[in-house]
C-alpha cells in the first residue's frame, strides 16, 4: 500500500513540474511573438517615418532621413536573404558571419545618424553629410554584394538542378518511346492461296448427303409382313357351328 502510494505521489509530482515546464515554454514562446510582432510594429513605423522625412523636409534633415532608410532597407534585406538560405546551403555560414562583422558598422551608423537628427547646427550637418553618404554607401554597397552573391548562387543551384532533371526526363522518356525504333510495325497475316483446281479442297466443308438407294430397294418395306399366327397347344379349337 505504501509502495502505490510513493507511486503515486511521484507521478503526481511528475505531472506538475511537466505542467509547469509547458507552461513557462508556452509563455516565453508567447512573448516572443509579442515582442517581435512590437519590434515589427515599431520599425515600420519608423521606416514610414524617415520616407516622410525625407520627402517633406529640406536639406540636410531630409537627407540623413533618407541615408537612414537606404540603410536600413538595404541591411534588412540582406539579412532576410542570408538567414533564409542557409538553411538549405551550408556554405552561407561564412557570408552570414560576414554580415554580423558588417551589421556592427551598420548600426554604429545608424545609431549616428539617428542623433544627428536633432542637430540644430545645419553647417554642421552640411559639412558631416560627404563623409555620413561615402560611408552609407559603402556599408549598403557590400551588403548587396552578400545578398545579389546568395540569390546568384541560388539562381545557379536552381539551373543546375533543372538542367539535370530535364536531361533525366529527356533520357526517360527515350527509354519510353524505344519500342518505336526497335520493333517493325507488325505485318498483317497473309491470305492463304486458293487451293489448285484439280486438288481437293482443304477447305472445312458440309458432309455430303448420302446418295440415293436403288429404286428396288426404296420399294422394299422397312419391316417384312408378319406370317400366320402359330397355334400354340394350350390353344383350344373352335368347335364348328351346327348347321341345323
Amino acid at each position: 500500500m505504501e509502495v502505490a502510494i510513493t507511486v503515486f505521489a511521484l507521478l503526481f509530482l511528475l505531472a506538475v513540474v511537466l505542467g509547469v515546464y509547458a507552461t513557462v515554454k508556452a509563455v516565453g514562446a508567447a512573448k516572443r511573438s509579442v515582442d517581435r510582432g512590437i519590434t515589427q510594429a515599431r520599425r515600420t513605423v519608423e521606416d514610414h517615418t524617415l520616407r516622410a522625412k525625407s520627402l517633406v523636409q529640406p536639406g540636410p534633415a531630409g537627407e540623413l532621413a533618407q541615408l537612414r532608410l537606404s540603410l536600413r532597407t538595404s541591411m534588412r534585406a540582406t539579412q532576410d536573404t542570408l538567414h533564409a538560405r542557409v538553411a538549405e546551403d551550408e556554405s552561407l555560414k561564412e557570408s552570414l558571419a560576414l554580415f554580423e562583422r558588417l551589421s556592427a558598422h551598420g548600426f554604429e551608423l545608424d545609431g549616428e545618424l539617428r542623433r544627428l537628427e536633432s542637430e540644430p547646427d545645419r553647417a554642421t550637418l552640411a559639412a558631416l553629410l560627404p563623409s555620413l553618404r561615402e560611408r552609407t554607401e559603402r556599408i549598403t554597397r557590400s551588403a548587396e554584394s552578400l545578398r545579389w552573391a546568395a540569390r546568384d548562387r541560388a539562381r545557379r543551384f536552381a539551373d543546375d538542378d533543372l538542367d539535370s532533371l530535364s536531361a533525366q526526363i529527356d533520357v526517360e522518356a527515350g527509354a519510353l518511346r524505344h519500342w518505336t525504333e526497335t520493333e517493325p510495325a507488325a505485318a498483317p497475316p497473309p491470305w492463304p492461296e486458293p487451293p489448285a483446281a484439280d486438288a481437293p479442297s482443304a477447305r472445312q466443308s458440309w458432309p455430303e448427303p448420302p446418295a440415293q438407294a436403288p429404286a428396288e430397294e426404296a420399294t422394299r418395306p422397312a419391316i417384312d409382313a408378319p406370317g400366320p399366327n402359330p397355334v400354340y397347344p394350350w390353344q383350344k379349337k373352335a368347335r364348328p357351328e351346327s348347321t341345323t
